[in-house]
């Protein structure tokens, strides 16, 4: 007890206290320098976790989407058509890349539709020809000379045909993700500013818009699939514009390739695209109300002007026939 007394008053004492004091604030010192340099190996360490983990979804992803087409990502086209565009090197004669970017945008991705398509363009002009021919001599009792016009033109009808087609159905897919883009970019908006990250809005509103547009679903799906296994995201951004091939597309892609660079708010960006789009939607409306009086003219001259005269004037000829007769 008198031990501990002394120690108590001891450090009482000027010296000691002083001594004390500084032994506290050296220590305190040093760990105030010392804990930022141990904070920021902590904060690489979770870092370096967090891209561990990251890495390890997106091959869980890349899985589950081979597993889901059954490897018929980089499947080789097999067959005759195969064999058919090799031989003859239709890809060259057709040329393949614009074909190609046409189908995407149609929705036909895979190196199969592709090969179809070569495959079509080629014995497209034969089929209509011949049918040409037939139906004219069997139908329309022509003369030969007739049937080779015939001929002629069924060939040119089936060389232009596919083409045709293809760009039909891009346009039909093209207008329904025009329509519903707008609404996807406001479901994209809300993700955003409720602390969502790109990969995930893009994933949700994928889902959420299958009930507007089936064709725009699948393009957000593809991006949020490409963001997962492509080592460049702006690649996966850069690729929903080529398929897509519509302006408010690529200006929404413009603005998340920004952000992604050089680090700029993405919610404001989304916030004015998003007011641009419903002003760009109005005004359309507006433009096909104002279009709409002289595309009825025509129709009311034809349709509705006759059965007006006839409510008018019938009366009055009915009562002038009655009198002449009488």
């Amino acid at each position: 007890m008198n031990t501990i007394l002394n120690f108590l008053y001891s450090l009482l004492e000027l010296q000691n206290f002083l001594m004390l004091l500084v032994s506290v604030l050296v220590f305190f010192t040093v760990v105030t320098l010392v804990m930022p340099l141990l904070a920021s190996q902590d904060l690489k360490k979770k870092a370096r976790q967090v891209t561990v983990e990251r890495e390890q979804l997106r091959a869980k992803q890349r899985a589950e989407l081979m597993q889901k087409h059954k490897g018929r990502l980089r499947e080789k086209p097999k067959g005759l058509a195969a064999k058919i565009v090799d031989k003859l090197n239709l890809r060259e004669v057709f040329q393949a890349e614009t074909a190609r970017k046409n189908l995407r945008t149609a929705g036909y991705r895979s190196e199969k539709h592709l090969v179809t398509f070569l495959t079509i363009r080629l014995v497209a002009p034969f089929i209509f020809a011949a049918a040409a021919f037939i139906i004219s001599g069997t139908s329309f009792d022509a003369s030969f000379n007739m049937r080779l016009v015939a001929l002629a033109m069924g060939a040119a009808a089936g060389y232009y045909a596919p083409n045709i087609y293809l760009t039909n159905q891009a346009k039909r897919r093209q207008e329904s993700i025009r329509l519903a883009w707008s609404d996807a970019l406001d479901l994209m908006l809300i993700c955003v500013e409720s602390g969502m990250s790109i990969e995930q809005a893009i994933a949700k509103v994928g889902i959420e818009i299958a009930t507007t547009s089936v064709p725009l679903s699948e393009e957000m799906q593809l991006t949020s699939a490409e963001l997962s296994y492509l080592s460049e995201r702006t690649q996966a951004f850069e690729n929903l514009a080529k398929r897509t091939g519509l302006p408010n597309v690529k200006s929404v892609v413009t603005a998340l390739i920004q952000s992604e660079r050089y680090g700029t708010p993405l919610g404001q960006a989304l916030r004015v695209l998003a007011q641009e789009n419903r002003d760009d939607r109005m005004a359309e409306a507006e433009k096909k109300a104002a279009a709409l009086p002289p595309k009825l003219t025509v129709p009311m001259i034809g349709f509705f002007l006759p059965v007006i005269f006839v409510v008018l004037l019938g009366p009055a000829l009915i009562l002038v026939f009655k009198a002449k007769g009488g």
